[in-house]
C-alpha cells in the first residue's frame, strides 16, 4: 500500500499531524517504538501550562492564540477533558527580560493580563508568598491542558478518520527517493508519499541518518507534587504559575483531580543517553532540593514533597523550535527540539506540520524554526 503520509513518531506532534491529515481523508500511517500515551514522550506527566502572553518571546504569541483555538476544537470532539481554565500567574521582577516579554506581548496583542503587587496575589490567593521587589502578570483566559488525554483523544479520532497505527515498533531504517519515502521496521517495511519526522527524544540520531545534522543536546528532567491544603490550591481556586528567580525557572500547577500542587524546574538538568535507562527520580540530591526550595519560600501552606517523577527535554541551543522540510527532498518535513516548552503549541504543530506535507502554506510564521540557522 501506498500511504499519503507515514508520520514516524506518534507522540504530542505527529498524533496531532495524523489527525488533521486523516480528518482530511488522507490515508495516514503513524509508527512510534513505543505506545503513546507513555512515559517517555514530552507527554507525560499529566498536565502541561498553556499561556498566551509569552514570555519567552512574542513570536510565539499567535501560535498560542492558534492553538487555544485548536484546543476548544478538540475539545468539541471528544468527551475527554482537554483544557482546564486555571488561569495563568507569570512571577518575576519586572525588569526580568521574561517579564518584560510578558508585559509587552500583553501591549500588542492586546491580551487580557492583570499587573499584581505582591499584595494583590496575596489577597487573590493566600497560597502564595511572594516578596517585594516581583510581580505578577496574571491571564485570566490561560490554564492547564491534560496532555495525556490530548494525545489519547488525537490518537481516537485518527483511528475513527481512517488512521493506521502500528506501535511498538521502532523504525530501522529510512530510504528517501525523488517522489516516495521507504520505513523499514523490525516487523515490515512502508512506503508512502510523504514523511513527517516527529521523533522526539531520538530525533539527532533519526534526522541524522537523512542528512539533516541538528545541534539537539537530550536532558533530565524533574517535577514532583507536593502536599497541600485543597482549600488553598485546588484547581477551582488557584492559577497555574511560572517563576523566573534570579538564578532559576519553574513552573506548576494547582492540585488537579487533588493531586497535590505540583513544581518542576524548567532550566538545569542533566545531559541523558536515550539508550540507556534514564536515571530515576532521587539520583540526584537537586531532584527534590530544587523544587522543595521554590515550594518553602514563595508558597505560604505547601506541605512535604510527595513523589517525583522523570522526564527529557530535547534542546536546541537558542530555545526556539525546528520545523522544517528537508532541504533535498521537499516531501519530508520534520519537528524536533522543542526544549521543554513545545507541547501547549502541538496542536497548531500537528496542524502545519500536516499541511506542509500537503503542500500548503502554513498559517504561522516558520522562518524563526529552520534548521539552517544553525549552519
Amino acid at each position: 500500500m501506498l500511504y499519503d503520509a507515514i508520520i514516524v513518531g506518534a507522540g504530542s506532534m505527529g498524533m496531532a499531524a495524523g489527525y488533521y491529515l486523516a480528518k482530511r481523508g488522507k490515508q495516514v500511517l503513524l509508527v512510534d517504538a513505543g505506545d503513546p500515551p507513555h512515559s517517555d514522550g514530552s507527554h507525560h506527566g499529566e498536565t502541561r501550562i498553556i499561556r498566551h502572553a509569552y514570555g519567552e518571546g512574542e513570536s510565539y504569541v499567535e501560535m498560542a492564540l492558534q492553538s487555544q483555538a485548536l484546543w476548544e476544537e478538540l475539545q468539541a470532539e471528544t468527551t475527554r477533558t482537554i483544557f482546564k481554565p486555571t488561569g495563568v500567574i507569570n512571577i518575576g521582577k519586572e525588569d526580568s527580560d521574561f517579564i518584560q516579554n510578558v508585559l509587552s506581548s500583553k501591549e500588542r496583542y492586546q491580551l487580557d493580563v492583570e499587573r499584581l503587587s505582591p499584595q494583590d496575589i496575596h489577597a487573590k490567593w493566600k497560597g502564595f508568598s511572594i516578596p517585594e521587589g516581583y510581580i505578577g502578570c496574571y491571564e485570566v483566559n490561560s490554564g492547564v491542558l491534560m496532555s495525556e488525554n490530548i494525545i489519547r483523544a488525537y490518537r481516537e479520532q485518527a483511528v475513527q478518520h481512517g488512521a493506521i497505527l502500528k506501535m511498538n515498533e521502532p523504525v530501522n531504517e529510512i530510504d528517501l527517493s525523488e517522489n516516495q519515502v521507504k520505513i523499514t521496521t523490525d516487523r515490515h517495511s512502508y512506503t508512502g508519499r510523504t514523511l513527517i519526522a516527529t521523533p522526539g527524544l531520538y530525533a539527532k540520531e533519526m534526522l541524522s541518518s537523512i542528512g539533516l545534522d541538528l545541534p539537539l543536546e537530550t536532558v533530565r528532567k524533574t517535577f514532583s507534587w507536593f502536599h497541600g491544603d485543597e482549600n488553598l490550591y485546588a484547581e477551582d481556586r488557584f492559577p497555574a504559575f511560572s517563576f523566573v528567580l534570579d538564578n532559576a525557572t519553574y513552573y506548576g500547577f494547582p492540585s488537579v483531580d487533588g493531586a497535590g500542587v505540583k513544581i518542576g524546574r524548567h532550566d538545569s538538568g542533566v545531559t541523558r543517553d536515550v539508550h540507556q535507562p534514564i536515571e530515576p527520580f532521587g539520583r540526584y540530591t537537586e531532584d527534590e532540593q530544587d523544587v522543595s526550595y521554590l515550594a518553602h519560600h514563595y508558597f505560604s501552606s505547601i506541605g512535604d514533597h510527595h513523589i517525583g517523577k522523570v522526564c527529557t527535554y530535547t534542546n536546541t541551543p537558542d530555545g526556539d523550535f525546528i520545523i522544517d522540510r528537508h532541504p533535498i527532498y521537499s516531501h519530508v518535513v520534520f519537528g524536533c527540539g522543542f526544549s521543554g516548552h513545545g507541547y501547549k503549541f502541538s496542536s497548531v504543530i500537528g496542524e502545519t506540520l500536516a499541511k506542509l506535507a500537503l503542500g500548503e502554506q502554513p498559517s504561522i510564521d516558520l522562518t524563526p524554526f529552520a534548521h539552517d540557522r544553525f549552519a
